[in-house]
């Protein structure tokens, strides 16, 4: 899928606007002379970035209510994968968008983002483990395995919320894994960007 295909399913079936696009080829393009000295994501994905890292973020603001006094929390974002994706297509300033990364070079990259964008998100660096996580909907991309996920979701997010996970090929498996342990509610929706994805979105109850 190239470029102006991506861009024509952003506009089309998720409702970005013209500006947020503007503002994602300027995301585009200052990742790309970031990672030349930063490894914020594999090099054999740099000529496939608006498919394989952007759209396959974008793809999950259907699933999110932006609605005043809510938030959601991106964890482990790295170079802002979904949660820049998610910020810059917010137009609500009364829903938080919060991305949380420990790794320092990462967290001066989003920061970089946040001020050449002008969007608004909170970015907190450290461990997950060292803040109180109160959000609505939960992200993660490339993060950690699902029952790891699930710990995290259950023992530190201290409130009733949306868990949306990107997973690759082993989403199936990793669900089942889990259903002895643990009683939740799920969907699983097929990606968009690849045929093998899954995106997991589970309703936890704290």
């Amino acid at each position: 899928m190239n470029k102006a295909q991506v861009q024509s399913i952003l506009l089309n079936q998720l409702k970005f606007s013209k500006k947020n696009i503007d503002k994602l080829e300027i995301f585009h393009d200052e990742l790309l002379k970031y990672n030349k000295n930063y490894n914020l994501i594999a090099n054999s994905t740099t000529d496939n970035i608006w498919c394989r890292h952007i759209l396959d973020s974008a793809q999950i603001v259907k699933y999110i209510d932006f609605i005043d006094n809510e938030s959601l929390s991106d964890m482990g974002s790295g170079a802002g994968f979904p949660g820049i994706i998610i910020a810059i297509f917010n137009n609500n300033p009364r829903f938080h968008v919060k991305l949380y990364e420990k790794s320092k070079v990462k967290c001066n990259f989003l920061l970089l983002i946040k001020k050449a964008l002008k969007i608004n998100f909170e970015i907190y660096d450290n461990d997950y483990q060292y803040h109180n996580i109160n959000a609505n909907y939960i992200t993660c991309r490339a993060f950690k395995k699902l029952s790891e996920i699930m710990r995290i979701s259950r023992e530190i997010v201290k409130v009733n919320h949306k868990l949306i996970v990107l997973k690759g090929k082993n989403a199936e498996t990793e669900i089942n894994s889990l259903q002895q342990k643990l009683n939740y509610r799920y969907d699983l929706k097929n990606s968009i960007t690849d045929e093998e994805s899954k995106i997991i979105i589970m309703d936890v109850k704290n």
